[in-house]
């Protein structure tokens, strides 16, 4: 493909930020979460930036197919645990461990207890107040000793529902607190973080983290600010060039809907980017690139686009890039403008925009 879209994933920012949530939690071991196709980022960059983590956690089973048949010897963790019933022989090949969140989980486990070859590691999911998936406090003691009974190796297992926000109900403490006094006694590693409870709870980190967004280089709370204290990479760089020029007069307006009046003489850049690249069709009038100029330090300058996002194209302000060409590089995303800021502009947030990127677009793994 000719067009010159591209998106770049960087292994030595995945590895980074990997550096960074050993820091973060330097008790704890690791899940590295690469749901949604690594959010976007393809396995196989996941594979060689994330190699030295201590597990990978994902959804499909597939998926898990896909690591061990590329040589990923380490462990596994389904985070939804079994779809069906009749996948338990092929997780037990490949060797997972299996979230277990649910009655009938269990009781798939319980009938399939006598086939089992080589242990297998449960993580039994508490709900303590997501209500999404896993069982009630009330159910969860008498889960966990029917599965021990049947020689799993156990797990205690929970999500947090607001680790990136101050005070909103349920909040870290109080769920920590409610998942503790239901595990009183029963001895098991525990997973509990999030990259929001890796950032900001380091008091509920537990024996197994399971950091997503942050490996990405992306923020839990959609806004960049946050997490710039702690130096994370963008791992995504999506670039592309501007194809045409147009000069404007004053009051003329720019793409679908005239969204965008000039108020003076202005030139505008076209870039090949449009929502069926999986660039938000929502992007407001302002919403950041970096356009490249060699006259520039730095070798580039943000500008604002104009006018709405059409589907192959969008328009970018030149006036404050008055040396761009058709040719010129255009950074729509990655070191130069964090993805957060893209989705802030665009009301969405980052992880949205990542795992939106389109199949069309070509991926390069650096």
């Amino acid at each position: 493909m000719n067009r010159p879209i591209l998106a770049s994933i960087h292994s030595h920012a995945f590895q980074h930020n990997l550096n960074r949530v050993r820091e973060l939690a330097p008790e704890s071991k690791i899940w590295s979460v690469i749901k949604a196709r690594a959010y976007g980022h393809c396995f196989e960059a996941a594979l060689k930036g994330l190699e030295s983590t201590d597990g990978f956690a994902l959804l499909d089973i597939q998926d898990a197919v896909w690591l061990r048949e590329n040589g990923w010897q380490g462990r596994i963790l389904l985070l939804e645990g079994l779809f069906h019933e009749s996948e338990m022989g092929l997780s037990q090949e490949l060797h997972c461990d299996l979230v277990v969140h649910c009655e009938a989980q269990i009781e798939w486990l319980e009938r399939y207890a006598d086939k089992v070859h080589k242990p297998i590691s449960v993580f039994l999911k508490m709900n303590t107040g997501m209500n999404r998936l896993g069982l009630k406090p009330a159910a969860y003691r008498t889960a966990f000793h029917r599965l021990h009974a049947a020689a799993y190796r156990m797990h205690h297992m929970t999500h947090f529902a607001n680790a990136d926000q101050i005070d909103r109900q349920p909040t870290v403490d109080s769920q920590l607190e409610l998942f503790n006094q239901t595990i009183e006694g029963l001895e098991a590693p525990t997973s509990l973080a999030n990259s929001a409870a890796i950032l900001w709870h380091r008091n509920a980190l537990g024996d197994w983290v399971r950091p997503g967004i942050m490996l990405y280089g992306a923020s839990p709370t959609g806004l960049y600010s946050d997490i710039e204290h702690a130096h994370l990479k963008a791992v995504m760089q999506l670039q592309s060039e501007i194809i045409d020029i147009q000069d404007l007069q004053a009051g003329d307006r720019i793409g679908y809907g005239g969204r965008y009046k000039a108020s003076e003489n202005m030139r505008i850049g076209i870039v090949a980017c449009g929502y069926a690249d999986g660039y938000p069709r929502q992007a407001k009038d302002g919403t950041p690139v970096w356009v490249g100029d060699d006259s520039k330090a730095g070798g580039g300058i943000i500008c604002p686009i104009v006018g709405r996002v059409s589907m192959d194209m969008l328009s970018v302000d030149l006036r404050n890039a008055p040396n761009a060409k058709i040719g010129s590089v255009v950074e729509l995303w990655g070191d130069q403008v964090p993805v957060d800021e893209v989705a802030r502009m665009s009301d969405t947030i980052g992880y949205e925009l990542l795992c939106a990127v389109a199949p069309r677009v070509p991926v390069a793994i650096k």
